[in-house]
């Protein structure tokens, strides 16, 4: 099938998509495998570790097993990657899932995105095959990531987009975007935030549309029209949301998508819709008041709504507008998603490696950390969290999307802050709860990212770096009243998103957690 129809899309394509498929699979199957390793996953009663290999035992008395290594969080795994079994060689991630012995509806719909995730990554490759051009400025940063999420094993999974609408919007494919412009009377538009100008006709909204919702699902909606002109965009690493061309200056576009990313379809709640406006202030006025609002800035949610349907707002007609990347930089500088950086084997940095991880853990921790003392914890995994690179060399970090933020009343208001009303469940002063959001992402994702990639490029011994980051740690702590926030810093374990577990799950929607060993334990 999807040869198939790559065969009328993009026939140049074929033969470095059949290239690549093996590569591709072995990639998905490695980050399936990781999950068997790390994650409480149903079927799965035991792991058995070797020096050098791991074997996961199953309900069903069976034994898997493979290389340590091909588990590892950001593990390289070879093209021709494969799990052993007691009768044969494993080397198809649906076929390693069907080991879990169950049959729901939950692991037909992960086999499903499984395979899907497998098209798509070999699509990208076969796109990029060859390409090793270096970005000329923010957004080719963003679209450097070809393997999408580093860990998931639905890395490319895009559920409900055919070939051809992968090649036309995702962001590893380098598209120009034609956003549909949607035309919503006032009284039924529910908006937050102040709405751009730009995108009103007299009283009525404008409000952009991505083309794929616009084809799938205003359908739906025949009383709702579109305008003839659109808004040419480049689409982001979220492939949702995307940086108009010419038009709208200042501002990134947030739109809904009825589509299977990693692990949600990509429309926007009405509480986030709500929160960002509000949201940002609080948190734009939180790094203010630590003191770090020169190495840390917040690009805020300025406006956004969604059109109501039968008398509620539609998550599925909505659109967020938020500041852009390049209302942060100055000439010569440029903005990288953290994930970029080692999706493009660290190319972008320049310097000695260990100063380069050592400035950049002494631009994001002060702030991050001071937030998290304050009540506010950042999801600062690689997608949000962007690097200023000046000459390869950090200068300032940006921080992007609230809606996955945590904030603590009480510890708030021990700031002087008031929690403003809030729509959705973000407000919790379980601290436990603002550990995993803050270090889940920056700690397990982030610099475990950087140190994987920086040890494996410039060949640098992983305890040096890891060491880089606690001494910017102690630093921080050292100045901080709180020490209940260092001791979960330097513990013994850090939380890691179970994003196969979450998948198989009842609820696959509801965020899931595992711990794994932390690397700072040793550097206490």
């Amino acid at each position: 099938m999807p040869l198939a129809e790559l065969r009328l899309t993009r026939p140049d394509l074929v033969e470095p998509f059949t290239t690549a498929l093996s590569g591709a699979r072995a990639t998905v199957l490695g980050r399936l495998w990781g999950a068997f390793v790390r994650e409480p996953l149903p079927g799965v009663t035991g792991h058995r570790r070797k020096s050098d290999t791991i074997g996961v035992e199953l309900q069903s008395g069976v034994t898997l097993s493979a290389p340590r290594s091909c588990a590892q969080p950001f593990a390289e795994v070879p093209d021709d990657f494969a799990v052993s079994g007691p009768q044969r060689s494993i080397s198809d991630p649906s076929e390693l899932l069907a080991q879990l012995g169950l049959d729901t509806p939950a692991v037909r719909r992960l086999a499903a995105e499984l395979d899907n995730s497998v098209v798509n990554l070999a699509l990208a490759r076969a796109a990029n095959a060859g390409r090793a051009v270096p970005p000329n400025d923010s957004v080719d940063a963003e679209q450097a990531v070809i393997d999408g999420h580093p860990q998931h094993p639905c890395c490319r999974t895009r559920t409900g987009m055919s070939i051809a609408d992968v090649l036309a919007y995702a962001p590893e494919h380098h598209p120009v975007v034609q956003l549909a412009l949607l035309r919503v009377p006032a009284d039924r538009w529910q908006g937050a935030g102040v709405w751009p100008r730009r995108l009103r006709d007299g009283d009525t909204i404008l409000v952009p549309v991505h083309p794929w919702q616009r084809d799938h699902v205003l359908g739906h909606h025949p009383d709702l029209t579109v305008v003839e002109e659109t808004i040419p965009a480049r689409p982001l690493l979220s492939l949702r949301t995307l940086a108009p061309l010419g038009v709208l200056p200042g501002c990134h576009i947030k739109t809904a998508l009825d589509v299977q990313v990693t692990n949600y379809r990509r429309t926007i709640s009405p509480a986030e819709v709500a929160d960002g406006p509000p949201l940002s202030d609080l948190v734009s006025a939180a790094v203010h008041k630590s003191g770090y609002g020169g190495s840390l800035h917040v690009l805020r949610e300025l406006g956004g709504g969604a059109v109501c349907v039968d008398g509620q707002p539609s998550a599925s007609l909505a659109a967020m507008i938020r500041e852009s990347t390049e209302c942060c930089l100055d000439a010569e500088e440029m903005a990288v998603p953290l994930t970029a950086v080692h999706a493009t084997g660290a190319t972008a940095i320049s310097g000695d490696p260990l100063r380069w991880l050592a400035d950049f853990a002494g631009l994001v921790l002060p702030p991050a950390l001071t937030l998290l003392s304050m009540g506010v914890a950042l999801e600062a995994h690689g997608q949000n969290t962007l690097v200023v690179l000046r000459n390869g060399r950090p200068v300032r970090v940006l921080y992007r999307d609230l809606d996955g933020v945590r904030v603590s009343p009480r510890r708030l208001a021990r700031c002087g802050f008031t929690l403003p009303p809030l729509l959705g469940t973000r407000a919790t002063d379980d601290v436990d709860a603002l550990h995993t959001k803050l270090f889940g992402g920056l700690i397990s994702g982030v610099f475990s990212e950087l140190v994987a990639v920086l040890s494996r490029t410039h060949e640098v011994d992983p305890r040096a770096l890891w060491g880089a980051v606690a001494e910017a740690g102690r630093r921080v702590y050292a100045g901080l009243p709180d020490q209940e926030d260092a001791a979960a810093f330097f513990g013994d374990t850090m939380p890691l998103k179970a994003t196969v577990a979450m998948r198989l799950a009842d609820n696959p929607g509801k965020a899931q957690w595992t711990s794994i060993p932390n690397p700072l334990a040793l550097c206490r």
